[in-house]
Formats: structure tokens, sequence, C-alpha cells
């Protein structure tokens, strides 16, 4: 069972600006599919990755505290190895919300990474994937997203 409501990321999901820390100067890479799902989708999104100086088509920032204005949310799709950081670095900005991506194994979505977030009282969304609560997504993304309702796993 998710550890974190629906609401919470329809919230995300209703937040202007956003930081995705991870994404991929590589176009092919889900990341950046991800990324232009959400500029495409209005979002002002602010790439974070601290091997590039743009991605997409977008200035990218090397740390989350050369966002300004800061995001209103962060969606961190790194490994295991950078969440915490990122985590510490989102609370420094004033973030209140982060979501935590699980590729194969679990990706940004480690225990410690939900538990530092409860440690600095933000909320966290860990290990769902942005395209199954996009409105109007694609028929596979539905499909994941039915599956996972019929097997009573979808955030309520």
């Amino acid at each position: 069972m998710p550890n974190h409501p629906r609401a919470w990321i329809d919230e995300f999901l209703s937040y202007k600006r956003i930081a995705m820390a991870g994404a991929s100067r590589d176009a092919k890479h889900f990341s950046r599919k991800v990324m232009d799902e959400f500029v495409k989708r209005g979002y002002d999104v602010v790439p974070v990755n601290p091997n590039a100086d743009e991605i997409g088509g977008r200035e990218c920032k090397r740390s989350l505290a050369e966002v300004d204005p800061p995001a209103e949310g962060v969606l961190v799709m790194t490994s295991s190895k950078q969440s915490r950081e990122l985590i510490r670095q989102s609370a420094e900005r004033g973030v209140k919300m982060v979501w935590l991506y699980k590729a194969a194994g679990c990706g940004a979505a480690t225990p410690e990474a939900v538990e530092a977030c409860d440690e600095l009282g933000m909320r966290v969304i860990a290990g769902e994937c942005p395209f199954m609560f996009f409105p109007n997504t694609a028929w596979f993304h539905k499909l994941h997203a039915g599956w996972r309702t019929l097997t009573g796993t979808m955030p309520r």
C-alpha cells in the first residue's frame, strides 16, 4: 500500500513550477520523456543536473540551491546515492513536497530517503510514475494505472 494519499499527487501536479533533479541530457532517456511531458503540459520545469548547462532547451541548474525562484515541488529521478542530499537541498529551499521516482530497484525512493523527508517535515510521494496520473495519458500508462487499481496498490 502506498505511503501517500492520492491528494498529495494531485497537489504536486497542481504546482506550476517544479525542479527535476536527475534530468538527462539524452533525449531518449526516460527522465527526459518525463520532463518533456511536464513541459508539454505547461509546467515551468527547471532541470537540475551537475553535469549540464542546458537540457532540452531549458537552462539547467547544477544544484537545487541555484533554482531561483525556488520550485514548489521537486521530482527526484536520480539513483539512491543522490536522493538524500537532494532532499536536504529541497528542505533548505523551503520545498514542502518531494516526489521520489522509482525505476528498477528502488531508484530515488529508498526507505532512508523517505525517512529523511519525514524527519525534515516534508511530504513525500515515493515510487510512483507521474505518467500514470496525468490526464489524457497514453493507453499503456492507463493500463498500468488500471492494473494498480485492480491490485489495490494505487494511491487513494
